[in-house]
């Protein structure tokens, strides 16, 4: 793609961002998520593959739809009560369909069906910034808006993503699906929290986005895809493979990595709030999640490759690629628990 095609790309995405994020009127957010929409579909659809077609088809029909759905919510709210500040969604239905879009635009189960699919069939590149960037607007729309939605709405949906995010992992072979179910096991966890803690669902939120950088970033460097061609990471970059199982287990929450850290002061949130069954029902789901990233861990770390590649040998292949922000990313996901009063203070 040209350079400067895709200069306006990536300055679109951070102005339908910066839109959403700036507005308190739902006609300015929803112009935001459309620049937003608009300005990922070319990057999507560059590789002029039928799968790359296929997973941006399925993608701006299900943005254009929750799309829809939140600009019709507006309206009747505007239409009802004469406003259209985001924070003045009092009617239950009205705030409901917003939540039902909202959940469908980020990818929250059970309206997650579409966002594996997609994730596959696009470049690592491209999927890092459908995980990471673009759920940025939909979840800040969120938060606005939680104060107004039933607690029972939000719950059910953060228990089934967590609980979906964990199963749909189970089974996986391919590294972009496995990720996706990630991304919903860990929507469901700032979800949960954002009604009660906004502070600590944007502390999830940032944690989320750093180690899921650092792991798309490192697939990208040893250009993988699936759990059988990670038998040769440890191979090709023994260091890298190592920091790699660590950036995984660091996706799973145990510690002493970054991120325990959301994990830890969501469950402490519950508990101060006493809802100490859902806190037990999470954290249970949450075992489900560490277990398909200790298969990744052990596909890299444990096992050889099972032929010998007939094509030249990549560890002789002098690496072109930049890692100065895989190395910054990686630093930050394994290295951030100790400092977790300092982070807390900062942003509360």
């Amino acid at each position: 793609m040209n350079p400067f095609v895709l200069s306006v790309f990536l300055i679109s995405l951070g102005l339908g961002t910066t839109l959403t994020f700036m507005s308190s009127h739902w006609l300015l957010a929803w112009m935001g998520l459309e620049i937003n929409t608009l300005a990922i579909i070319p990057l999507m659809a560059q590789k002029h593959h039928p799968r790359a077609v296929e997973a941006t088809t399925k993608y701006f029909l299900i943005q254009a739809t929750a799309a829809a759905m939140i600009l019709f919510a507006a309206t009747s709210n505007a239409w009802m009560f004469g406003v259209w500040d985001i924070n003045q969604t009092h009617h239950p239905v009205i705030s409901a369909i917003v939540m039902t879009a909202l959940a469908l635009k980020v990818g929250l189960a059970p309206l997650h069906l579409w966002l594996p699919e997609v994730l596959q069939g696009v470049t690592l590149m491209t999927g890092l910034i459908l995980s990471t960037w673009q759920k940025l607007a939909p979840l800040a729309l969120i938060m606005q808006a939680s104060n107004n939605a039933h607690p029972a709405l939000l719950t059910s949906l953060a228990l089934c993503s967590t609980l979906v995010g964990g199963w749909g992992g189970l089974n996986q072979t391919q590294i972009r699906k496995i990720l996706a179910y990630s991304s919903i096991a860990h929507l469901g966890w700032m979800i949960l929290v954002s009604q009660m803690a906004p502070k600590i669902a944007l502390i999830a939120l940032m944690t989320y986005i750093t180690m899921t950088s650092a792991a798309f970033l490192g697939l990208i460097n040893i250009n993988s895809t699936k759990t059988i061609t990670l038998a040769s990471t440890w191979t090709k970059a023994p260091t890298l493979a190592a920091l790699m199982c660590l950036v995984l287990l660091s996706l799973g929450g145990l510690p002493p990595l970054t991120g325990f850290m959301p994990k830890w002061l969501i469950i402490q949130e519950l508990a101060t709030q006493k809802l100490a069954s859902i806190a037990t029902v999470i954290a249970l789901t949450a075992l489900l999640s560490l277990y398909f990233y200790l298969r990744l861990t052990y596909a890299i770390t444990l096992t050889l490759s099972p032929q010998t590649s007939s094509a030249t040998t990549p560890w002789r292949i002098q690496a072109k690629k930049l890692t100065l922000a895989l190395s910054f990313t990686i630093i930050l996901a394994l290295c951030l628990l100790p400092i977790t009063p300092t982070i807390f203070i900062l942003l509360t």
